[in-house]
């Protein structure tokens, strides 16, 4: 049976010192501006110095942001290593209509010993345009796609000076797009040693202005539609290139080393590590197309499915494939490079053991309601809308502070400007429980971040109400351009209800053998 959603709106009581906000169970939560203005804040982290920590995508600026007083430090601008101008800013006149990419700069993530003898900060930025030099929009012949480059890169952080410095790549030559780029960085454990984990999308091959683009989320000699790992520091291999690969990827080869760690990606904007359980797990969320957002447990050498498995293995797509156009000139039988999908089942058959399902997806619509949807698109008629939530980030929240919340899944989402929360069950294996949303508003959320003591929630919102892709025009506008938003608990809520106890197993006959078949575990490096 699907969960329920639980819907609180923006309830908001102001004074002249603070505003107040009801959460769907009971929660009081204090909200507070702290920024305003930024140029689309992308990345929101809370660094052991007690500050955030942010990138803007399109300012491509690093700062540090005190959360008790809202003092901005930039800390790095790197303007000058964008090859391309600001299309965003420039007429089509001017520039031909070419496109700004999703994102820009992305990612950021800080070395877990960062203010004790490791000051190091990694950066994920697009900094190359293949385009840039061409007539028109820059893009190939018959919507084959638009060609950006991005760069993985550590620094050095000099905390007197305020100050990143000494830059060192560890990857310049990952594939980039005007659509689907991820862009997502994390640090977590494998094995008791941390490594660098990226995530890129699959560049929105088969998709709008990039429908005749190949797509290779499937093949693993491709960096796209991936989660990537990397070192934190060089090892000993001959090759400075390897140097930042670490030599049991699941995807290397004694004579080519590969990043790759998972395969089979839409748009993976969410990675966050958490300890649930005793176990360490690793989550992700993507966007779907046009239903299915997807929740993954992310494990090595795993495939989650796209183009040819969306969200569950459960046949809605059959028929059909990931996205549909009017456009005549491209392949298949709904103008798109992305495969046909016969069938769902015989896909995930066909991908064996590595094949995954997703352990929660949002609103999986029907094949018929699909398929209409498709016929529509593909005359140029008019289409339903359909439901969704664009999740442009994770956290995983562990604390005790808020009751109830404890090892949740919180997902910032886009598409309607809310915080989905997500139950995880006592293992951190699968989604329990009701869907709660909080903080619903006329924004786009981008980023969550977390305080340590677990009352205080950070929220990044877009500059803009228009982006590439399905979510374009949701929410038609915004009523917080560009900010960091501070909720804290300040009372309230539920517990959680206690897990059910599990049925007593039937008595076995007398001179059976061993005990019956049992549910695999899933088990996460970590």
């Amino acid at each position: 049976m699907r969960a329920a959603i639980i819907l609180i709106g923006l309830v908001v009581t102001s004074s002249a010192v603070a505003q107040t906000v009801t959460g769907p169970q009971g929660e009081v939560f204090g909200r507070r501006v702290l920024a305003r203005q930024l140029s689309d804040p992308w990345e929101l982290t809370y660094g052991p110095d007690n500050h955030l920590w942010l990138t803007e995508a399109k300012g491509y600026r690093v700062s540090r942001l005190d959360p008790a007083t809202g003092t901005k430090t930039v800390l790095l601008d790197l303007s000058p290593e964008r090859q391309f101008p600001r299309y965003d800013r420039t007429a089509d006149s001017l520039d031909g209509g070419k496109p700004w990419p999703q994102g820009g700069l992305m990612g950021l993530a800080l070395h877990p010993q960062l203010l004790q003898g490791q000051p190091y900060v990694y950066l994920a930025y697009l900094y190359r345009f293949a385009g840039a030099g061409q007539r028109g929009k820059g893009g190939a012949p018959n919507y084959g796609g638009y060609f950006f480059t991005t760069r993985v890169v550590r620094y050095e952080y000099q905390a007197a000076a305020q100050t990143l410095t000494h830059p060192v790549v560890l990857c310049d030559t990952l594939p980039g797009s005007s659509d689907h780029n991820g862009g997502r960085l994390l640090i977590a454990p494998v094995g008791g040693k941390d490594y660098l984990f990226y995530s890129i999308g699959d560049l929105g091959a088969g998709q709008f202005d990039n429908g005749g683009r190949p797509n290779h989320a499937q093949q693993p000699s491709h960096y796209e539609g991936k989660i990537l790992r990397f070192n934190l520091t060089p090892d000993a291999d001959a090759g400075p290139a390897d140097q930042w690969l670490p030599n049991d990827n699941p995807y290397g080869a004694a004579r080519h080393q590969s990043a790759v760690w998972s395969i089979g990606h839409r748009n993976p904007q969410g990675l966050a590590y958490a300890v649930v359980g005793g176990a360490g797990h690793m989550y992700e969320s993507e966007h779907g197309p046009y239903s299915d957002d997807e929740i993954n447990l992310i494990e090595p050498g795993k495939n989650y499915g796209h183009p040819l498995v969306l969200g569950y293995n459960d046949g809605n797509y059959d028929g059909l494939a990931a996205s549909v156009s009017d456009r005549a000139t491209l392949p298949g039988p709904w103008y798109t490079t992305y495969p046909l999908i016969g069938s769902e089942k015989a896909n995930a058959q066909a991908m064996g053991a590595t094949y995954r399902d997703p352990i929660k997806t949002l609103y999986p619509n029907t094949n018929a309601f699909l398929k209409d949807f498709f016929i529509k698109t593909k005359r140029h008629a008019e289409a339903p809308e359909w439901p969704s939530e664009a999740p442009s980030s994770l956290a995983v929240y562990t604390g005790a502070a808020i009751p109830g919340w404890q090892n949740s899944l919180l997902l910032p989402t886009l598409k309607h400007g809310k915080l989905v929360r997500l139950r995880l069950n006592a293992t951190g294996t699968r989604v329990v429980g009701d869907t709660l949303m909080y903080f619903k508003a006329p924004v786009r959320y981008r980023d969550v971040a977390l305080s340590p003591d677990s009352r205080r929630l950070y929220l990044a919102t877009d500059s803009a109400s228009v982006t590439s892709g399905p979510s374009k025009e949701d929410p038609k506008g915004t009523s917080c351009k560009g900010c960091i938003l501070e909720f804290t608990y300040q009372r309230g809520g539920s517990p959680a209800p206690a897990p059910a106890r599990p049925a007593p197993a039937a008595p076995r006959p007398v001179g059976a053998g061993g005990a019956g078949p049992r549910r695999p575990a899933r088990v996460v490096a970590h």
